[in-house]
């Protein structure tokens, strides 16, 4: 003990008001170079019903999230994402589960790699692993999930970040490139998108597989607050959770849920009406709207804007025999059926185009 005293009187003890600098300094640098973890979620729903959840760590070049949703049938995926410096993505993976599938094809693995220009996907599942490879351009690449909206709020960071190094004002686009994941991606490759910042933090989004335009909003750390799909096809609203939710409950009773029906369903019902006038067999076939707790007419469907009048995809409409509509013939066929609906009454309209 003593031989242990000597020594230590030898050296040139650092006193404690010294300690306390250097240890300060270090926690400092520490907490310059080590931005702690973010929290918090998304719930998507349309009209009363929820389509979706997702629960979501993020740090500066990393995020992780798990995710429910049921569009129309129930998918649980857990995603790890690593993003360059100017937010696109560098690697990812993403484990999804499908309950509905046949057993054995129930789970599988998407791997994505952006590096020298091109997007590197493989997709292993129990039939094996394919393999595709698909040239960049040199664009910003993202990630499409039609409700998973984590990676809309990496969109929307990496093009407003993009504006803001090329000094770009308010209303100019920023074009990017988007994989897929959901879909075969061997047989689609990159599709295009467009992001647009306004005024006063809201950005607008237009891609391929969108049918018209999304709004979000962001505040001034790149952060998405909400979005609406008010301007699209997916009448869908989106809200940020502060505190991350339990996936895993939500996801077992969308589970249950679905398992109970018998099968997977459209989120809209499909039905088919026929009747028969004089020698005429007529026949319609078409997706009905589920109200949701919503306002259709004039809300979820604005007054004097061409609908499809159903959903889910043009109602299509067959008549046996020709026949007279006021101011048009129509021969017989098939065609679809578009309305314009106005506070007081409704246009009709017949296009010879079908399969829309």
């Amino acid at each position: 003990m003593n031989n242990i005293t000597a020594q230590s009187q030898n050296l040139n003890p650092v006193k404690p008001p010294m300690i306390c600098f250097f240890l300060t300094a270090a926690v400092s640098l520490l907490s310059c170079n080590t931005s702690p973890a973010k929290q918090y979620g998304f719930v998507t729903m349309l009209g009363h019903d929820t389509i979706s959840v997702e629960s979501i760590t993020r740090q500066p070049n990393m995020l992780t999230s798990d995710e429910v949703d049921r569009f129309p049938r129930v998918e649980i995926r857990h995603t790890v994402v690593d993003l360059n410096d100017n937010g696109s993505i560098r690697h990812l993976v993403m484990d999804i589960h499908t309950p509905s599938e046949q057993p054995g094809q129930r789970d599988r693995k998407v791997i994505a790699d952006v590096a020298n220009n091109k997007v590197h996907l493989t997709k292993t599942d129990s039939t094996g692993t394919v393999t595709r490879d698909f040239p960049t351009g040199g664009s910003i690449v993202v990630a499409h999930v039609q409700q998973m909206y984590s990676l809309y709020e990496l969109y929307f960071a990496a093009a407003l970040k993009q504006a803001a190094a090329s000094k770009l004002a308010a209303g100019n686009p920023v074009q990017m490139r988007q994989f897929y994941i959901d879909r075969e991606f061997d047989r689609f490759p990159l599709g295009h998108a467009t992001v647009t910042p306004r005024e006063g933090r809201k950005v607008e989004v237009y891609h391929d597989w969108l049918s018209g335009t999304g709004e979000a909003m962001m505040d001034s750390g790149y952060n998405m607050i909400s979005y609406s799909g008010d301007r699209t096809t997916y009448k869908v609203q989106v809200k940020r959770l502060a505190t991350p939710p339990d996936i895993r409950p939500i996801a077992e009773r969308f589970e249950a849920k679905e398992t109970a029906g018998g099968n997977v369903k459209s989120l809209s019902v499909r039905d088919t009406t026929r009747a028969q006038i004089g020698n005429a067999m007529f026949t319609v076939d078409y997706s009905r709207p589920l109200l949701r707790g919503r306002t259709l007419l004039g809300d979820v469907i604005p007054y004097d804007r061409v609908w499809r009048t159903g959903a889910n995809a043009a109602t299509q409409f067959t008549t046996s025999a020709p026949i007279k509509l006021p101011g048009m013939q129509v021969p017989a066929g098939t065609y679809t059926l578009f309305t314009a609906p106005h506070p007081n009454g409704v246009d009709l309209i017949v296009n010879k185009q079908t399969g829309e």
